[in-house]
């Protein structure tokens, strides 16, 4: 049986917060071997990543060890923004395979490829991965540069590539994906495309379709149309009708008024069905509660985006509070991140101002 254990340690000295969790996640499982540990550590201890992760390797004598560092870090139902802080979950899971993973990405004579990828990837139910943006095409970040950044796999620490853990047994990961958006008009088939260029919806050009959808709004909806406006798209054509999590959202990044073209932040193709989407707190938060309603869990990594947090809902701790209050008191860790990675549709994306789980059973 899988047993959990998580620590949160707000500590500027990175001993003593090294010293607080691992105490508290070897108290938490007791006897059992500690098989994996994912840890993540705010910027204030970047200069003293190193000595974290050998301390925590040593103390804890994961099996696996994996994690980085982050703008902000997230423990229990605490989001701990500009302050330093050290979480760690522990896991003790038995008939599961771990095999460490880590990426990098190399110039070859047909031009760049990942590598690194282990044999076992084909087979494994859970790949969990953390990555450094200015080295890898994906993005989760503590710093503002190149170099900035810190990852660690068992006893290395990195700075830059990926780095992860693949998980195949009884432990089964569920993941939830919260976009934090909701519909606002009516779908719309894409009849004219070029790249990332919607040219045209339903026989018209774009921004009249847009126009449309904003003489039928609220004065609300209005004001959100013009500070926080989404394009979503539909993953899975097959469907009769469209609602929550059938759209992978993405940003609206301005129009042409000469052609009535909108430009979209990734590829669309003719015969795609878009809707346009509003964000704001109230969506998120709807959006969050009612997946966290049908989810169950033992124990959860959170992946929240440095767009939400008090910056988005004007409180501390919401994404974190929220699945304490719904999922109940479960050991959680996690971090903000400035791209966030999960399924929607059944297909992994990178995202943008989500809030996405790795829910344990």
């Amino acid at each position: 049986m899988a047993k959990f254990a998580a620590a949160l340690s707000q500590h500027p000295l990175a001993t003593q917060a090294v010293g607080e969790v691992s105490g508290s996640i070897l108290e938490q499982l007791q006897a059992d071997d500690c098989d994996l540990a994912v840890c993540f550590a705010s910027p204030h201890h970047v200069g003293a990543f190193e000595d974290i992760a050998a301390a925590l390797h040593s103390i804890l004598e994961p099996g696996v060890l994996v994690g980085g560092t982050a703008v902000a870090i997230v423990g229990g139902a605490r989001e701990v923004e500009d302050a330093p802080a050290l979480t760690v979950l522990g896991a003790s899971l038995e008939r599961t395979d771990l095999t460490p993973v880590a990426l990098r990405v190399e110039e070859t004579p047909d031009g760049m490829a990942v590598t690194g990828w282990p044999d076992a990837a084909s087979d494994a139910r859970t790949l969990l991965l953390f990555a450094d943006p200015f080295t890898f095409p994906v993005v989760a970040s503590a710093a503002a540069g190149p170099g900035g950044n810190r990852l660690v796999l068992d006893g290395e620490v990195l700075t830059g590539g990926a780095v992860g853990v693949l998980l195949d047994g009884d432990v089964e990961v569920r993941t939830l994906v919260s976009q934090g958006c909701r519909p606002i008009g009516r779908p719309f088939v894409v009849t004219k495309a070029d790249r990332n260029f919607v040219e045209e919806l339903g026989g018209k050009p774009a921004i009249e379709r847009l126009q449309e959808v904003a003489a039928g709004a609220t004065e609300e909806e209005r004001a959100l149309l013009r500070t926080g406006l989404h394009i979503g798209v539909v993953v899975d054509e097959h469907k009769a009708e469209f609602g929550r999590g059938d759209f992978l959202v993405r940003n609206l990044f301005g129009a042409d008024q000469r052609t009535g073209a909108l430009a979209v932040g990734d590829a669309v193709g003719v015969g795609q069905t878009l809707q346009f989407h509003i964000r704001d707190a109230g969506a998120a938060d709807e959006d969050l509660r009612e997946l966290l309603a049908a989810a169950d869990a033992s124990a959860a990594l959170l992946f929240t985006c440095n767009g939400r947090g008090q910056h988005l809902f004007g409180v501390p701790d919401h994404d974190a509070g929220l699945v304490e209050q719904l999922l109940g008191e479960i050991p959680l860790a996690g971090a903000f991140c400035a791209g966030e990675i999960g399924p929607v549709g059944g297909r992994n994306f990178l995202h943008g101002f989500t809030a996405s789980l790795a829910l344990f059973p």
